[in-house]
């Protein structure tokens, strides 16, 4: 669009200057509350629950914990609990309850190394099926937790015998539209993408993008297969068509280069899939739109169906640090209010505006 005053603009509406490393920040659903998750300087787990009043960021409660906590979820707790999961630098998987944050209500020795990262589905009412976490770990395995089941995941998809290990970036759950369907997407340090379908519990899909995989997420994790974006430690990223599945081509995919340094995030609009914003090595956030192809599949010369893809364009794009920016959630309540985490230091909620004329 011609005039640059229909664009969306990002705007730092409050920010905040922390004491520690922090890697994950977190809306907390239906509060104008956030976390902070991260590591002291004396290497210990550091969790942060903030307010937002009025145009500031007030610290309601500081606990710290004997690991340094990497990563979080809401994703698979109910809207009355809330309770949160953290993935940590020793491999736990643990949820707690906010309001008793002393003891974890659920605890788990997952992984034999640090759990990069995590997500959830079947809580906040979103997505059908039982409420499950995944997480994913340097140890090159990627696992599916019930937190009503202790001890034992209920999925572990781990390198075959033989298999070199893979230290695995980032998990993320899509397809969950109903009770039975559900998969995990997994991105690994040396560029593989694997999509594991837990109804069946085998490798739906592979590639390889050719470059670490940082981030991927759905466009909606509650609906059938849509969207993926994967993005990479080299600047580029990927959207995937991910509704039609060819037989040996896969799904269709279009990738756009954004800078020469990683893009460690990327989350989608909750209120428009169709919008998304990447975060990068430089500090900036960037703002983008998929527009969807006339048509979304067509025959191959044997009649098997091939997915289409349609184009990425940019909407807006702000540098906020010198250091990368390491962690981005959108508020799942307020349109437009998101919260980043960078590694200078500093955590920032940012107001987007114009996003329904996108």
């Amino acid at each position: 669009s011609g005039s640059g005053l229909e664009r969306p603009q990002l705007v730092t509406y409050v920010q905040q200057a922390l004491s520690y490393t922090l890697f994950d920040c977190k809306w907390l659903p239906r509060s104008a509350r956030l976390l902070c998750l991260g590591s002291s300087a004396r290497g210990t787990g550091l969790l942060q629950l903030y307010e937002l009043q009025g145009g500031r960021l007030a610290l309601l409660r500081e606990i710290e914990k004997a690991k340094p906590i990497k990563c979080g979820t809401f994703g698979a707790t109910s809207l009355q609990q809330r309770y949160l999961a953290t993935g940590d630098f020793g491999g736990n998987l643990n949820i707690w309850n906010l309001e008793a944050p002393e003891i974890p209500v659920y605890s788990v020795k997952g992984h034999k190394e640090i759990i990069n990262s995590i997500d959830g589905v079947g809580g906040l009412g979103i997505g059908e099926g039982a409420p499950e976490i995944v997480t994913g770990s340097r140890d090159g395995t990627v696992k599916v937790w019930d937190p009503r089941q202790k001890d034992t995941p209920v999925a572990n998809m781990e390198p075959v015998q033989g298999e070199n290990k893979r230290d695995c970036w980032t998990v993320a759950f899509g397809n969950a539209y109903n009770q039975d369907e559900r998969v995990v997407c997994a991105g690994y340090d040396n560029g593989d993408i694997k999509l594991f379908d837990l109804k069946n519990m085998s490798l739906r899909w592979e590639t390889n993008i050719k470059n670490g995989v940082c981030s991927v997420e759905f466009d909606r994790k509650d609906v059938y297969m849509n969207k993926l974006v994967a993005t990479s430690l080299e600047g580029k990223f990927h959207v995937f068509n991910m509704r039609t599945q060819h037989p040996t081509k896969g799904f269709a995919s279009v990738s756009e280069k954004v800078q020469k340094s990683t893009i460690w995030q990327v989350r989608h609009l909750p209120q428009n899939r169709d919008i998304f914003m990447t975060s990068g090595g430089a500090g900036s956030l960037h703002l983008w739109k998929y527009e969807y192809p006339a048509q979304r599949l067509k025959k191959d010369s044997e009649e098997a169906e091939m997915g289409l893809v349609g184009s990425v364009s940019l909407l807006q794009n702000v540098t906020l640090s010198t250091q990368p920016i390491s962690s981005l959630d959108w508020s799942p309540d307020k349109k437009g209010l998101c919260v980043c985490g960078a590694f200078d230091q500093t955590v920032r909620v940012l107001i987007v505006t114009k996003l329904n004329k996108v």
